[in-house]
């Protein structure tokens, strides 16, 4: 069974939310569950800082030793942070993906509507 923390938001498309300090902004990544069904990730394209992204738009690509996987934002806003440490170090998305594994810090634009709550993450994932 993987790892679902009750602090954060989820996508059916298995992307994380975490509420950050500043209102108004959040932080994102993958799921456990998504990282152990890639497998070992090997390359990570993230937008850049300033992009604009869309809800349930593609806004970057996880490679892994099994497949290349889109990544979907959670939500709508301005991308302002990435986690540059995935370009030297994608692993972290396998072995910390809630914490040093985290993709980028977006400031919304638009309120999240459609995330779901651990629990019904917890059922697509079962």
């Amino acid at each position: 069974m993987s790892n679902i923390p009750a602090d954060l938001k989820y996508t059916k498309e298995h992307e994380w939310v975490r509420d950050l300090a500043t209102a108004g902004t959040v932080s994102m990544g993958i799921t456990d569950f998504a990282q152990g069904a890639l497998g070992d990730i090997v390359y990570v394209q993230l937008p850049k800082v300033g992009d604009a992204i869309v809800s349930g738009k593609v806004c970057g690509e996880v490679e892994s030793t099994k497949s290349v996987s889109e990544i979907f934002a959670p939500v709508t806003g301005k991308v302002i942070a990435i986690n540059d440490s995935l370009s030297n170090s994608p692993e972290f998305i396998n072995s910390d993906p809630y914490n040093t594994g985290w993709l980028v810090e977006i400031e919304l634009t638009e309120a999240a509507t459609d995330l779901l709550t651990p629990d019904e993450y917890g059922q697509i994932t079962a």
